[in-house]
């Protein structure tokens, strides 16, 4: 392929945002420069099993990639593969070397460290944050912890976990209870789900039991936060050391707030890019941005989400570090303000992954067949 690299991009997966994963991979897709890259589509099933598709990318926004022309594969740990181990009906293995990841995963086992973790034992480049930083931004309780050291404002919390809950949910209500009293409503959410995934707003405490309930379907730690009453923004983030932040990006929520059917089904739903406050905010909430990021130890991409208040208050809301990249989705949709074209957004993305794990180049790779 001469000079092409060589990107896996790695989609789907055993997670409760694995729709949106494929519509996010289907545009990755068509963004990237087939005269500079060659693509390896890898997608991951419900059940876990992975695969090279040959799928056009309709075919994968659709799902119905796992119909198309497909080849078995796994990620080997061994740094010395450098890429994929495809199994022909023979079983015999073929390395496909993968020059860089661009995994476009979202929620359980792709944006939470697992992924990430994979690749680092392969010593393969991927796109975005590392272990770490991948497992403390996509747990919202680790994510308040490590941001209070940062120095930012953000809503009161109460933590539930589920032993604590299955013991005396009683006693876990009453607490609650107890630290918000009549602060009502309430937001009740997974620590670890995204995509708002088993959220729910809370206007009573009768309403409490079933919404902790439904958040411990997807995660063994539940967020019970107090309701800040304001604008929601987000923030565009890119970069390694010196990263640099977008314009700022605001939520028009066609429900009651920005649940699951809100962002992905509601047409009503709309984003724009905020220009109506003053420009000392936009600088704060900018500067906070970066802070956050930086703070933890984010690299390559990120979105940082804020409430802007009445008052001119702003708080953190959270980060994710693998932000979605559907036809409306924030963080794609900010560079193309800043006039950054996704083909412009995935290529620099890309060099950014290269930049940060350039030393794993120089490991003696095996042969392509086995």
């Amino acid at each position: 392929m001469g000079n092409k690299l060589t990107i896996g991009v790695v989609f789907g997966g055993q997670s409760d945002e694995y729709d949106v994963s494929l519509h996010s991979a289907a545009n990755v897709i068509k963004a990237f420069d087939e005269d500079k890259y060659e693509l390896v589509k890898i997608g991951i099933t419900k059940r876990g099993q992975w695969y090279v598709t040959k799928a056009k990318s309709d075919e994968i926004a659709d799902d119905k990639w796992t119909y198309c022309s497909n080849t078995r594969c796994i990620v080997p740990h061994d740094p010395t593969i450098g890429g994929i181990y495809m199994f022909n009906d023979n079983e015999r293995i073929t390395i496909k070397k993968i020059d860089c990841f661009f995994p476009v995963l979202h929620g359980d086992h792709g944006e939470d460290g697992e992924i990430q973790g994979l690749f680092s034992l392969a010593q393969i480049p991927f796109v975005g944050s590392g272990v770490k930083a991948s497992a403390n931004c996509m747990d919202k309780s680790s994510t308040k912890a490590l941001a209070s050291l940062v120095g930012v404002d953000m809503a009161e919390h109460y933590l539930v976990r589920r032993k604590a809950w299955d013991r005396d949910a009683k006693n876990v209500i009453e607490r609650i209870e107890a630290q918000f009293e009549d602060r009502l409503p309430l937001f009740v959410k997974p620590c670890s789900a995204g995509s708002s995934v088993g959220v729910t707003k809370v206007k009573s405490y009768a309403e409490l039991g079933p919404a902790i309930r439904c958040a411990l379907e997807h995660d063994d730690k539940v967020l019970v936060e107090e309701c800040i009453v304001g604008r929601e923004f987000e923030v565009a983030v890119m970069g390694n050391s010196l990263p640099y932040a977008s314009r700022i990006g605001e939520i028009l929520s066609a429900g009651e707030f920005y649940d699951y059917e809100s962002k992905y089904t509601n047409p009503e739903s709309m984003t724009r890019v905020v220009e109506d406050i003053p420009e000392e905010k936009m600088d704060e909430i900018r500067e906070k941005a970066i802070r956050l990021y930086r703070g933890l130890d984010c690299r390559g991409l990120a979105r940082v989400d804020f409430f802007y208040t009445a008052e001119g208050k702003v708080y953190f809301n959270e980060i994710n570090t693998l932000p979605g990249f559907t036809d409306i989705s924030m963080y794609p949709s900010l560079w193309n303000s800043e006039g950054v074209t996704t083909t412009e957004l995935v290529d620099r993305l890309v060099t950014y992954a290269m930049r940060e794990h350039e030393n794993w180049s120089l490991i003696e790779r095996s042969p392509s067949v086995i």
